[in-house]
């Protein structure tokens, strides 16, 4: 009986250490895993940036350009029109922001105020015609 327990305990010790390597090797992937998903959101985030600063030095361009044009037409001279550059870059589709739209209570008033000023000021208004 002793040498099948000890078999036993034999096996059941082996099983908890294959255990105990698969749990670090989890706890590896895992750490792997979160690594990977920073890289990849850094990467995104340059793209993005990358993105937004070629978008940012067209528009500056494009600013200079036409105050040039403006400053000519102000001073009278003729405006120089600027070489078309070859767009070598794809361009990324600009994100518009959202419209920031303020709501503000403004006084109410009642509806008779509203028709006895409207009557006052329309009989004004017919009396300086007649």
């Amino acid at each position: 009986m002793s040498k099948e327990l000890e078999s036993l305990q034999n096996k059941r010790q082996q099983i908890e250490e294959e255990f105990h390597s698969l749990e670090a090797k989890e706890n590896d992937l895992q750490e792997r895993t979160k690594v990977l998903e920073e890289k990849i959101a850094i990467a995104e985030l340059k793209n993005n940036s990358k993105s937004k600063q070629e978008s940012i030095n067209q528009l500056e361009t494009r600013i200079s350009e036409m105050e040039q044009k403006l400053n000519s037409i102000i001073s009278g001279t003729e405006p120089v029109e600027p070489a078309e550059e070859p767009v070598t870059v794809a361009e990324a589709p600009v994100e518009e922001e959202p419209e920031i739209v303020t709501v503000t209570e403004q006084e109410t008033v009642a509806p008779e105020e509203v028709t006895d000023d409207f009557l006052k000021h329309s009989e004004r208004k017919k009396r300086k015609f007649f």
